[in-house]
């Protein structure tokens, strides 16, 4: 008689095996198609979950449930082949570690369509299917608003119009493919989602070095994934670090010990007695911030208390001993729609009396342009030795600049506070932890 329980158990683990080797086969299947994300299909393990809504991954492993994978198998290697680059492509955008405060059901749409709108562009035999008439129609719309259909700004459009109801719930059948009930790590284990967010910055930073170092070899359709990874890796500097690649070099008064040598100053001391062959040199060159130009959005989206503590703790950059020189050209400008204020900085004295008295001036609407130009005409009348860089504190609501000036521009955000989806290409983005500047010791 057979045993009904290791009957059972036979047939689930066959159930399993089966599953594997058509998750594998998948996998095989892309790499052969793109070889330049190996890495990134390489690194998610599978388990089988019966619990499972369809197939889901928390960015370690893919969860499926059997009967559904074996389903859509059943339909055509095409659709396991999507749903698993699907999945591959919300772990590389960090999809799961982004939410933030965002409205979830929302979120979760931005990002399958994000996710689609990839796949939907590469026009690969393994993973094709013609898209709906709906699903082209949505990407018109979107592709109005955004050059790159990236999940933040997909977001933002879509809350922008406030869809109803009914709509969201259509788009997000018409998008749905996968489970991201996943994305919620346990919460008894704090470390893992930072783990994953490290490895998947990894992985899309290798993938974006490998599909760029293949240049005219990539295929035409692969550059709507290389532009997705271009938005995403857009660099994220630790603040201070950050700050300093707007120094100079020029020397100072001071001894340099780095290139005094003690061998010769000891022998000339012992051979003449009070004469050393060799003395310390008197000047060092070193890397300082000099002329520098801080411009604060001072829109009504910017709070006062906000920008109050970004200026604290760029003045506490700033005030480190090796990052400014004694005397210092840094103008703090504040901006709407227009110039309202312009304070030159020349020295710690200046800007402790600055922050003392520091008031938000204007909160009208947003507009860019007027603080570079201002720049611009002050450099025209030598106000600025050797400019290096401008830094933009706002949210990212207003009219950008299309012309690239000749010092480095960059736009700072707080993080969960803001939209780059228009930020042009020629500047830099910073995205600052609220940590950094909200909880200050």
């Amino acid at each position: 008689m057979v045993d009904p329980t290791r009957h059972r158990q036979l047939e689930e683990l066959n159930m399993a095996e089966l599953c594997t080797r058509i998750l594998s086969n998948a996998r095989n299947e892309l790499y052969l198609n793109m070889r330049y994300l190996d890495v990134a299909l390489g690194s998610l393990g599978y388990e089988a979950d019966p619990e499972c809504r369809g197939v889901g991954t928390d960015g370690f492993v893919i969860y499926y449930n059997p009967d559904f994978l074996c389903g859509l198998f059943r339909q055509g290697r095409v659709w396991v082949n999507r749903c698993y680059l699907h999945m591959v492509l919300h772990c590389l955008f960090c999809h799961m570690d982004t939410r933030g405060r965002r409205e979830e059901r929302l979120w979760n749409l931005a990002c399958d369509i994000a996710a689609e709108s990839v796949i939907d562009g590469l026009y690969l035999g393994c993973i094709h299917r013609q898209p709906s008439l709906y699903r082209q129609d949505w990407y018109g719309r979107l592709r109005k608003e955004l050059q790159v259909l990236n999940a933040e700004g997909v977001y933002h459009v879509l809350k922008g119009i406030k869809i109803q109801d009914g709509q969201r719930d259509r788009l997000a059948e018409e998008f749905y493919v996968d489970d991201h009930g996943y994305w919620e790590l346990p919460g008894e284990e704090p470390k893992l989602p930072v783990v994953r967010q490290n490895q998947w910055n990894k992985n899309r930073e290798r993938l974006q070095t490998e599909m760029e170092t293949m240049g005219n070899q990539q295929d035409e359709d692969s550059r709507s994934l290389l532009e997705h990874v271009q938005v995403e890796n857009r660099e994220r500097y630790n603040y201070r670090e950050f700050l300093r690649k707007f120094s100079v070099l020029k020397e100072e008064m001071q001894v340099d010990p780095d290139s005094f040598d003690y061998v010769f100053y000891s022998y000339g001391m012992s051979l003449y007695g009070n004469m050393p062959l060799i003395e310390p040199l008197e000047s060092r060159e070193v890397s300082r911030i000099e002329d520098f130009v801080i411009v604060i959005d001072t829109s009504m989206s910017c709070s006062g208390e906000l920008v109050r503590r970004f200026l604290e703790e760029t003045y506490d950059v700033l005030c480190e001993a090796d990052s400014y020189f004694r005397k210092v050209n840094i103008h703090i400008i504040q901006c709407d729609d227009k110039i309202r204020q312009d304070q030159r900085i020349t020295c710690r004295e200046d800007m402790n009396a600055y922050m003392k008295d520091f008031a938000i001036i204007g909160q009208g609407g947003t507009d860019f342009r007027p603080a570079f130009e201002y720049v611009d005409n002050m450099m025209g009348r030598g106000e600025f030795h050797r400019l290096r860089g401008l830094l933009y504190f706002t949210d990212g609501e207003g009219i950008y600049p299309v012309k690239r000036r000749v010092y480095d521009t960059a736009f700072v955000f707080v993080k969960d506070q803001y939209t780059d989806v228009s930020v042009p290409n020629w500047a830099m983005k910073v995205i600052l932890e609220p940590g950094q500047i909200l909880q200050r010791v």
